[in-house]
């Protein structure tokens, strides 16, 4: 009996405490993203993310959803899918030119919702900047039927006389991406003047030459009737909003950044296309040509600006594949050289503008609505499983668990009076660069430094005849004047 005492006892002290207290629910899983250049091994990662941790891929890649060149778009290969499951890869049609950021997000948004709601993780593996920046954020501006356009010309924005008023938008239908790509064929200072008078503020914004995102914004305003500019406002005013745009679609996002070393990343991207020569790229390329290229080039009709023919090595081999057959062994050689050599060239100009564009949007832009970026260095291979592989899961399971990561995220300094809507007209370049850190770049850059040494040496020989010029003079005065030289 004695023995059976302080059961009762803590019986009744838990019968005093009361119930347990309920478990926190777990946290809600993560997005994780996987940014980084070309060439880092994102879609590597990925799959052995995705089969470790029941992950499914979403590709955020522009050129990927068509279906055709495999070998050249960086397809995952066949071994990569059967790790885990893939989705957003070959499923357009070549010849579709018109596909679209919206389409590509009103497809992939419902889908990584259909994965979370499968208790899965998804995982996206960027090479599109906008791709990615349109599933984290709410940057889009939607501009469906009724289009709203000029009452002037049907279906068009008429060109306001001068000082006349701006046109009075008005709804029709009409396919909205033929529109842009209409826009796009127009000479682009008059695509400018006319986004200026309709939306000053966003052509302040936006380079001259830069016709895709001027077109785009003359659209808005043709198929809205409200500027371009104002409709991103009132994205930026919405509660989570930021500078950048609205708010964030998945909170929970855990952002991977895949970076090396400049060197050891060129001589990688080097190799890539030796491997994919290896791996059957020319035929690839002549028969892709073959089916849906040789006969618009025929008809002078090729369009390498639009849909899967803008792929990246596509058009560096244009001259190769249209004389392939009709020219001697020695010329398609050397046109064979110089595509290829056109195509890593292209690679690293890319890999550049991708590690460029991870920088001044996630790690230049510090707020709320901005997730953070762990860094993994991605220079040494051999090492992957120590650099990359191991803290990449430590990450995400960190995440997943709801707990601290265990890797402190990439911080960058920045300059809180940096205009990023700055212009400059240089001269000497015959270039109109926006932004402050853009034109400290330019005044670093070799061709400007060029035309600098260059216009400097004019001015030096013009100094130098000018004074020739003097002594001459004088000397031909004093001998018109009569006088005598001693």
């Amino acid at each position: 009996m004695a023995a059976a005492a302080p059961g009762r006892a803590m019986a009744a002290a838990a019968r005093c405490r009361g119930p347990p207290a309920p478990r926190a629910p777990p946290p809600p899983p993560p997005l994780v993203v996987i940014l980084g250049a070309t060439g880092t091994g994102k879609t590597a990662l990925a799959a052995q993310l995705g089969r470790r941790l029941g992950g499914e891929i979403v590709s955020a890649d522009s050129m990927q959803v068509y279906k055709g060149l495999d070998i050249i778009t960086n397809k995952a290969s066949p071994r990569e899918q059967r790790l885990c499951r893939h989705h957003m890869i070959s499923f357009v049609d070549p010849l579709v030119s018109n596909y679209t950021v919206v389409d590509f997000r009103d497809r992939a948004v419902p889908l990584i919702d259909e994965i979370f709601a499968r208790d899965k993780i998804p995982i996206v593996v960027g090479g599109t900047n906008y791709y990615i920046e349109a599933l984290l954020w709410k940057v889009l501006v939607d501009t469906t039927v009724p289009r709203r356009v000029s009452a002037v010309t049907p279906g068009r924005l008429a060109p306001p006389e001068k000082d006349g008023p701006v046109p009075i938008p008005v709804p029709i239908p009409g396919p909205a991406a033929d529109r842009k790509a209409e826009l796009e064929r127009m000479d682009g200072v008059e695509l400018h003047r006319r986004l200026s008078r309709v939306d000053p503020e966003m052509a302040a914004r936006l380079h001259p030459h830069d016709k895709r995102k001027v077109a785009r914004s003359l659209q808005v305003f043709e198929e809205t009737g409200i500027p371009h500019s104002e409709l991103l406002h009132r994205q930026q005013q919405e509660e989570g909003g930021g500078p950048l745009g609205g708010p964030l679609k998945y909170p929970q996002s855990c952002i991977l950044w895949l970076h090396a070393e400049q060197a050891a990343l060129d001589q990688r991207l080097e190799k890539r296309v030796d491997d994919m020569l290896a791996a059957g790229l020319l035929e690839e390329l002549r028969d892709f040509h073959r089916r849906y290229n040789r006969e618009k080039v025929a008809e002078n009709r090729q369009d390498y600006q639009h849909g899967i023919f803008q792929s990246i090595g596509f058009k560096e081999f244009h001259e190769y594949l249209v004389s392939e057959g009709t020219c001697s062994p020695e010329t398609s050689a050397l046109l064979l050289q110089k595509g290829i050599q056109a195509l890593k060239q292209v690679t690293k100009r890319y890999a550049r503008r991708q590690n460029k564009w991870v920088r001044n949007r996630f790690l230049r832009r510090p707020g709320p609505n901005v997730p953070p970026v762990y860094g993994l260095e991605v220079s040494d291979l051999l090492r992957w499983e120590e650099d990359v592989l191991k803290p990449a899961l430590e990450i995400v399971e960190s995440f997943i668990q709801g707990r601290e990561p265990p890797a402190e995220p990439v911080r960058m300094e920045y300059d809180v009076n940096e205009n990023k809507r700055s212009h400059r007209v240089c001269e000497l370049c015959d270039r109109i660069i926006i932004g402050d850190r853009e034109w400290a770049a330019h005044t670093r850059s070799k061709s400007h430094l060029h035309h600098l040494k260059k216009r400097r040496r004019l001015e030096s020989a013009g100094r130098a005849a000018e004074t020739e010029g003097d002594s001459g003079g004088a000397e031909t005065s004093g001998e018109d004047s009569g006088l005598s030289v001693p």
